[in-house]
């Protein structure tokens, strides 16, 4: 079975606490990359009339400068589930992928509709707890509870670096 890390909407527009993940993401991506697992970018682009954030083709809605990009796998979405991306779900399909180390901002919305449907489709969903960040941060010991109780397996960077 294949496994893919998945790095969602680190993007120029999302909350400034990407900044105290952000290093422990690149940690994991090189973690990725040396086991040869798949490194996939998940971007959101916001398709609502009325909004300033993640919009198509904005320097807001670009990935960060900071963030590591090891792959040419990044896809667009315009909902909170990744699997709404049809690319995305065509490459979990072509590389027969069972198995993912989710990472990304927030954890209430893109972060919690993502893992929650992987899990609905059977999936092996690991969640690393110390690379995803919300722009509530008091929410997030809440959502990893919230992931555990849909089948998610909880792990720090250090246990998947230790694995």
């Amino acid at each position: 079975m294949e496994k893919a890390l998945v790095v969602i909407d680190i993007q120029n527009d999302i909350t400034k606490n990407y900044k105290e993940i952000i290093d422990n993401i690149n940690r994991s991506i090189d973690w990725a990359v040396k086991n040869n697992i798949h490194v996939v970018y998940i971007r959101h682009y916001n398709l609502s009339a009325g909004t300033r954030t993640f919009k198509p083709n904005t320097p807001g809605s670009e990935l960060v400068s900071d963030l590591k990009i090891v792959s040419d796998h990044i896809f667009i979405k315009s909902k909170g589930n990744a699997l709404t991306s049809e690319e995305f779900a065509n490459f979990i399909t072509e590389h027969q992928i069972g198995e993912f180390y989710i990472t990304g901002a927030d954890a209430v919305a893109c972060v919690k509709s993502t893992t929650y449907n992987l899990r609905k489709a059977d999936y092996q969903v690991n969640v690393l707890s110390d690379c995803i960040t919300s722009y509530d941060k008091k929410k997030i010991d809440e959502m990893l509870h919230y992931y555990e109780s849909k089948g998610c397996k909880l792990m720090s960077l250090n246990d998947l670096l230790d694995s």
